[in-house]
């Protein structure tokens, strides 16, 4: 009989019952490709959705787009962003889309509402529809366009596999993941551009060398930093108030690196030393099974598999407590009923006698 992929990863009591449960899987990497931990099957293979984003600014910033641009580590933030759409976020595209000499209405990625409440609430007194620039993936685009504009290519169609653009993207990011191009399989994205789906194994190798790029050639290990210390340094760009990822990388003081993507996936780097001095860097990714449409379980699991890492302090894990590890459910009248918890335990190399 074959074994699922996935195990339970989080449940949801009412009273002394289990009600309902998430199922996922997890692995972490360190940059050689060893495997240090996992849960469930490491080698499901899945898509990373938005937790590429990274990944797919890696060849613009490796061919000099951010010199030649004079972009701002803000900007470089913003290309690898899920952004919340808020005002401050739409002034940054705009203010980067004028650097690169591209347009709004050259993007491709569609309109959807902001994600941030408050943002939402203001379009909709004034009257304000959704344009390109509030979609999440605005600045991923922008940055797309702007490599087009670096390397003389038309900007027709750069979301098409076949566009040169999508094919230096899809070359770096199989060298990061250690993998041929032939063996990433491509689907298109909720924003229009291609999408990769790989064993969360080898998306943690490419988070894991992303934090630690020591091997790799020069420019590209260049890049890697400096996508790094954007994202490290800028994480309201990168997602927005009140955000897993913005939190998790402001409470990471300078070692973590989070990007979280559509149906309960998530990448997280830790950079050498997170968990202590000499600890190598790691790449950790989950995928809950579900897609995880609520957001309830994925930051609860990534808290969870960071306290059994020993990656954040108590103090660290006390400011981050509003996403978990254990949360009480309400109902509507505020009645504490049960809790959200997690019901797993990494697996560990040491622990498998390997």
């Amino acid at each position: 009989m074959l074994t699922p992929p996935y195990f339970p990863l989080v449940e949801l009591t009412r009273g002394e019952i289990v009600e309902s449960i998430h199922y996922g899987a997890l692995a972490i990497v360190e940059r050689h490709g060893k495997l240090v931990a996992w849960y469930g099957d490491s080698e499901a293979i899945t898509y990373l959705r938005s937790t590429a984003k990274p990944f797919q600014a890696l060849p613009f910033i490796e061919s000099g787009g951010a010199q030649a641009y004079q972009l701002e580590p803000a900007e470089i933030a913003l290309i690898c962003a899920s952004h919340s759409g808020t005002d401050a976020h739409v002034t940054a595209v705009q203010n980067l889309q004028a650097k690169v000499g591209v347009a709004e209405t050259d993007l491709l990625c569609g309109t959807h509402p902001p994600s941030d409440g408050p943002t939402l609430e203001a379009m909709r007194q004034r009257g304000e529809e959704p344009a390109p620039n509030r979609h999440n993936c605005s600045g991923k685009h922008t940055g797309m366009l702007a490599s087009t504009r670096l390397h003389g290519w038309s900007k027709t169609g750069y979301i098409e596999f076949s566009h040169p653009l999508q094919e230096g993207i899809l070359e770096t990011f199989a060298d990061m993941c250690n993998l041929p191009p032939s063996r990433i399989n491509l689907g298109i994205d909720g924003c229009s551009a291609p999408n990769f789906a790989i064993p969360l194994h080898n998306a943690a190798l490419a988070f894991a060398r992303l934090c630690d790029p020591q091997g790799l050639p020069e420019r590209r290990a260049v890049a890697c930093r400096e996508i790094c210390s954007a994202m490290m340094t800028n994480p309201f760009m990168v997602a927005g108030p009140g955000r897993f990822d913005t939190r998790l990388m402001e409470v990471g003081a300078g070692k973590i690196v989070a990007k979280g993507g559509a149906e309960g996936y998530q990448g997280i780097g830790l950079l050498p030393g997170a968990l202590g001095p000499g600890s190598p860097a790691l790449g950790i990714t989950l995928k809950v099974s579900d897609g995880d449409l609520t957001g309830r379980a994925r930051p609860l699991a990534c808290l969870e598999v960071l306290r059994q890492l020993g990656a954040l302090s108590p103090q660290q894990m006390e400011a981050l407590a509003e996403f978990g590890p254990h949360l009480p459910r309400h109902n509507w009248r505020k009645i504490e009923i049960g809790q959200i918890r997690p019901s797993f335990q990494l697996q560990r190399a040491q622990d498998a006698g390997t």
